[in-house]
């Protein structure tokens, strides 16, 4: 199966040499941006093209590594060549292969193929790549083609239908957009207790990092602790009372959810007096 890329960003250029790496025939790459593609062709030792259809000739599966909201079109310019038997490939996490408007017609067989990993560097993220989960969603006929090829690269992967494309995606953004997010309105608090931002961060640093990785290895109910966790009634009371209405929002939200693993972690324990304080105070934001 020779590859070819159509976008020459973070993305093509990790792929790119992920597949290079482990001996597979990449074709070369396309870009609007022509010094992008040369970039990315030297990167990988491939070649760089100045047309697109040369780029669909020499390629047995295109992948287009462009953002998701220029998939559609990029898609619609190569309907005008020759596409039977190949395979087109986005690497999106929220959108699907349907996206491939009319790929039966054209003969081609579409695929979502998207790694389960922040790409943070055109030259460096490869390195890191096998350490990703693949999740893969597309037409039967190359579907194990492709899920084998990327564990045999050592990934694990997973197949996944189209339909349950967006709510994959909502689930990788909870556990990495999101946390952004929490992590920043921590660091604010901090801030108001008269911590610089990098002093903040540095602080809360080992807290966070030692509770991710007990939170992946052991999973939530066992990572659990803090004063929910102890169906601390006076603490929670105080850090409601001390907190902004938006933080507030947060702080009961995720409390709620808590409260549900605590209730795994502790059967014996009695979490109703958490569980009413929580509910009493949603009115201060509406709910």
């Amino acid at each position: 199966m020779r590859i070819g890329f159509i976008g020459a960003g973070k993305v093509g250029f990790t792929l790119g040499r992920y597949f290079t790496e482990h001996g597979i025939d990449v074709s070369g790459y396309y870009s609007k941006n022509p010094r992008s593609a040369d970039e990315a062709s030297e990167f990988t030792h491939t070649k760089s093209y100045r047309q697109l259809e040369g780029l669909t000739d020499a390629s047995d599966a295109l992948f287009l590594t462009c953002p998701d909201g220029e998939i559609g079109s990029v898609w619609n310019s190569l309907k005008r060549y020759d596409l039977s038997g190949k395979c087109i490939c986005h690497c999106s996490g929220a959108l699907s292969s349907a996206v491939f408007s009319e790929i039966d017609q054209m003969g081609a067989f579409g695929y979502s193929i998207h790694p389960l990993f922040a790409i943070h560097s055109k030259t460096e993220s490869f390195r890191e790549l096998s350490n990703s989960f693949f999740t893969i969603e597309g037409h039967e006929k190359y579907l194990k083609f492709w899920q084998e090829t990327f564990e045999s690269f050592g990934n694990h992967v997973k197949a996944i239908t189209s339909e349950q494309k967006v709510l994959y995606h909502a689930a990788a953004v909870f556990a990495s957009n999101l946390v952004c997010g929490l992590f920043d309105e921590a660091v604010q608090i901090m801030e108001k207790c008269g911590f610089s931002s990098e002093d903040a961060r540095e602080a809360l640093g080992p807290l966070f990092l030692n509770n991710a990785e007990s939170l992946v290895r052991n999973g939530a109910v066992k990572a659990l602790t803090g004063p929910v966790e102890r169906a601390d009634v006076n603490t929670v009371r105080k850090h409601m009372d001390a907190l902004s209405k938006k933080e507030l929002e947060t702080y009961i939200t995720l409390s709620s959810v808590l409260a549900d693993i605590a209730k795994k972690k502790n059967p014996q324990r009695d979490y109703e007096n958490i569980i009413d304080l929580l509910h009493e105070n949603d009115e201060r934001y509406g709910k």
